[in-house]
């Protein structure tokens, strides 16, 4: 038995003396003057492969719904109304993206998070103020406001342009019940000028104000009404549109928007200053509103760093997510001071009102 010992002595203090390899280390026990070999294995959780699966097919998702912002591609109707929430994409392709970084899925978190910052330089900007000088001409305020269908409380349209000392109009969605009803209200008191388009329905247009208006045809012929005036100022004259395209997401699809869209007049560099106001059933990030922008305008509510504010529904719930339709856009000499947004009883949009300064001759 001691012989046996012996050789068990042997054996262990020739293994305990051969240098520890990559992984071992030695410690001692001072209280039993033991030694102790343990060996240290990092042990890796097992992954997943149900959350890889999901984290690639957001990633997949989220990237086709940037490229389709990022490109410029209208699509269908169903990816014009996913463009529209480019904002709400971005913000949740950044924290997936996040997400999948701290769980080392490294390609999908690299990819989701380098696009999204992509999103982030074309949607935050809005959110901003733009430097402008102080600006010298006829200052302006204009509201622009869809009525749904004539049903809105025309007695709080006429109040409201009393109280903001509104001096341009423009209505969408306005009946020849909504006429007779702002009528009895006082509008034309306060705003003694129009050209009104109504038609029964969700097709007509008008707009009013308290400078003289001429008739102008300055969009060609469209699904709905689209009034347009030569408004008279006591400085240089403006020229004002009351947008209204078709909706894009109807079931005939988005042909007519697209077309709409695209028969809006271009700024005119020669003539009078031109104004679109409306409901453009469109975001700053549908391809439409960018060829308005490019071609020389600028988004009012963008100016002042309140072009992520929602218009429409006026509900402000979950669903459907509200999102920005409704603009007003001026020439790019035209400055703009403040822009506000509030809601009309008996609308599902919100009303807009800009004022701006018109440059003088």
């Amino acid at each position: 038995m001691a012989e046996g010992s012996d050789s068990f002595g042997g054996q262990w203090s020739t293994l305990v003396d051969r240098p520890l390899i990559v992984g071992t280390t030695r410690e001692t026990d001072d209280g039993s003057a033991t030694l102790h070999g343990v060996v240290t294995t990092e042990v890796k959780p097992p992954r997943s492969g149900l959350a890889t699966f999901l984290l690639v097919v957001c990633a997949m998702a989220f990237v086709t719904a940037a490229l389709v912002r990022l490109l410029g591609i209208d699509g269908t109707r169903y990816m014009i109304a996913t463009t529209s929430l480019t904002p709400y994409i971005t913000v949740a392709g950044l924290l997936v993206g996040l997400f999948a970084l701290s769980r080392r899925r490294w390609a999908v978190g690299l990819t989701m998070t380098l696009v999204g910052v992509v999103l982030v330089a074309n949607v935050a900007p809005r959110a901003f103020p733009d430097a402008r000088p102080n600006g010298v001409g006829q200052q302006v305020r204009l509201m622009s406001s869809n009525l749904l269908t004539g049903i809105a409380d025309a007695e709080f349209i006429v109040r409201q342009v009393r109280a903001r000392d509104i001096d341009i109009l423009a209505l969408q969605e306005l009946t020849p019940e909504m006429v007779r009803d702002l009528e009895r209200a006082g509008l034309d008191r306060v705003l003694p000028n129009r050209v009104f388009l109504d038609e029964p329905g969700g097709s007509g247009s008008g707009i009013a104000s308290r400078f003289p208006l001429s008739q102008r045809n300055l969009t060609p012929p469209g699904t709905l009404q689209q009034a347009g005036a030569l408004v008279d100022l006591p400085g240089k004259d403006i020229e004002v549109v009351s947008v209204h395209p078709l909706p894009p997401v109807v079931t005939a699809g988005p042909e007519a928007w697209q077309r709409e869209l695209a028969g809006l007049p271009s700024p005119d560099s020669t003539g009078a200053i031109r104004v679109l106001a409306g409901d453009f059933n469109a975001t700053l990030d549908h391809v439409g509103m960018t060829r308005l922008l490019n071609k020389g305008y600028v988004d009012a509510a963008d100016q002042v760093g309140k072009g992520l504010i929602h218009t429409w529904p006026s509900d402000s719930g979950f669903w459907p997510p509200p999102v920005t339709i409704d603009h007003v856009l001026v020439d790019s000499k035209v400055l703009v001071d403040t822009v506000d947004v509030f809601d009309v009883p008996g609308s599902d949009h919100r009303a807009v009102v800009t004022q701006f300064v018109v440059p003088g001759l």
